[in-house]
């Protein structure tokens, strides 16, 4: 038999091994499990793509709160028409049994949302494709035939924990599950020895929404969560700062490094030993890589005005798109953009919509549309995603002067990469209220962005760990060039 008896996740093979190499192996050992650092029977991935990868690298901008889908990228002018009538006084109230679900326009706990609510927006159609998009959202609007929109995601949680399902694919009742960060930061190898694979930007979800759990890794082991950069700080990566001169600290890595490889004598195929050496080399290769890669000021004027850096409302979102695109650019592969982050999410407009909307889309929508195009004046896009998404939509239905959650039906879009430009995939109703052609659950959108790396997920499994198949998703091919 080759499996060995396991105690406490130690293996007698291992616990002999320590053993053999006296005070120092039992007290690697115990560093090992205390950081969490795993030792396993089953190696991760060797970092090797599964088939031809058209992308590379992905920034994914999320929206924490809840974007209003008909008022963004899926615009519907016959709430306008229909403003303050109720669904089943216009010719829409087919939507009432559409596809035999009754209409909950948001959180049933809130009181249904039958009366529907005017545009708080004007919209125009954009590009040789005609993309309408709402005038919230023109400087996208301008890049409309270089992203594909899907107009008919739906999703499980019908409140803010559907934060944390839209990074993970699993409702919050079910625990911590890792994220689409996380699976692919397991599954690929680094393209830079000094960065994290895996970086997260901006204020992430709130704790009652998911929290840390939103960029972490799960079981995988917290080698493949995200890394956070407070971008703008003194030190933007806390703890790394070396507390001693660079003699000093060199000294001090020899001397890590060559207890390490004795230990290698004695654990040459030990991932555990692996991920903890690479973790030292990694934290003495960010003490020069992050600051250097953080150097806004090293761009030209053109590119900190295309991202908005020298406007005050768009200068916060825009350091992040620009640190996202620099990060990128020197081997990253997975970049998190939180916006609106801390509590149920600043989106979350349940009340003055236009107000809100309005002052949150003038805070992003130049420095998205910014990084799109310096992506693609660079020759970036090509192998570079981007994916824009909140957690759902907002009701076609009034509640008041804001709109109230809505998880039957909503958009996100995807651009470069190997995705088609210029494009909408699936649909709402006339109204809005239920995705109804090519509906996509919300991890179709996780097996796209993967098969476009050259991932395929199925083959990504961690022994021990049941996934559901809507946990894998399909990905959209519908999309894809």
């Amino acid at each position: 038999m080759n499996q060995q008896p396991h105690h406490n996740g130690v293996s007698r093979r291992h616990f002999l091994a320590d053993m053999g190499m006296g005070f120092t192996g039992v007290v690697l050992g115990a560093m090992l499990h205390k950081d969490g650092v795993a030792r396993a029977d089953n190696p991760a991935p060797d970092g090797r793509a599964h088939f031809a990868a058209k992308a590379k690298s992905v920034i994914w901008i999320f929206l924490c709160g809840g974007v209003s889908h008909v008022e963004s990228f899926d615009v519907k002018p016959e709430l306008n028409r229909y403003a303050g009538m109720t669904i089943a006084n216009t010719p829409y109230r087919h939507v009432l049994q559409a596809e035999g679900r009754d209409v909950i326009a948001g959180n049933p706990s809130h009181g249904n949302r039958h009366t529907l609510m005017a545009l708080n927006t004007g919209y125009r159609r954009y590009g040789q494709s005609g993309l309408m998009v709402a005038d919230w959202w023109r400087h996208i609007g301008e890049c409309a035939d270089d992203i594909a929109v899907v107009r008919s995601l739906w999703t499980n949680h019908n409140d803010h924990g559907a934060q944390l399902t839209w990074h993970t694919g699993r409702h919050p009742r079910e625990g911590a599950f890792p994220t689409i960060g996380s699976w692919i930061n397991y599954g690929l190898g680094s393209l830079n020895q000094n960065l994290p694979q895996y970086v997260v930007l901006g204020t992430p979800t709130g704790d009652c929404c998911g929290g840390s759990w939103t960029h972490g890794s799960s079981y995988l082991g917290p080698e493949y969560a995200g890394v956070r950069l407070n971008i703008g700080a003194r030190e933007p990566l806390p703890f790394v700062t070396p507390g001693m001169g660079r003699e000093e600290q060199q000294a001090e890595l020899d001397l890590i490094g060559r207890l390490n490889r004795l230990s290698g004598v004695e654990y040459p195929d030990d991932p555990a030993l692996r991920a903890r050496i690479r973790a030292y080399e990694l934290a003495a290769g960010m003490q020069t890589a992050i600051p250097e890669t953080l150097q806004l000021n090293q761009e030209s004027e053109a590119t900190r005005r295309l991202y908005g850096l020298s406007q005050g409302n768009t200068q916060n979102f825009g350091q992040l798109c620009l640190s996202a695109r620099r990060l990128v650019e020197r081997g990253v592969r997975y970049v998190q953009i939180f916006h609106g982050g801390g509590g149920g999410g600043a989106w979350d407009a349940h009340s003055g919509i236009r107000a809100n909307h309005g002052n949150l889309s003038a805070q992003v929508d130049l420095p998205i549309a910014g990084l799109i195009k310096d992506l693609k004046q660079r020759g970036m896009l090509d192998d570079t995603l981007v994916v824009w998404g909140t957690e759902f939509g907002r009701s076609p239905g009034a509640q008041g002067d804001g709109r109230d959650h809505h998880p039957q039906g909503f958009c996100a879009w995807l651009a470069g990469g190997g995705i088609r430009g210029g494009i909408v995939h699936g649909a709402t109703d006339e109204l809005g209220f239920h995705a109804i052609e090519h509906r996509h659950y919300i991890t179709d959108i996780h097996a796209t962005v993967m098969h476009q790396l050259g991932l395929d997920a199925r083959r990504l499994e961690v022994p021990g760990r049941r996934r559901l198949d809507i946990d894998y998703g399909q990905p959209i091919r519908a999309i894809m060039a």
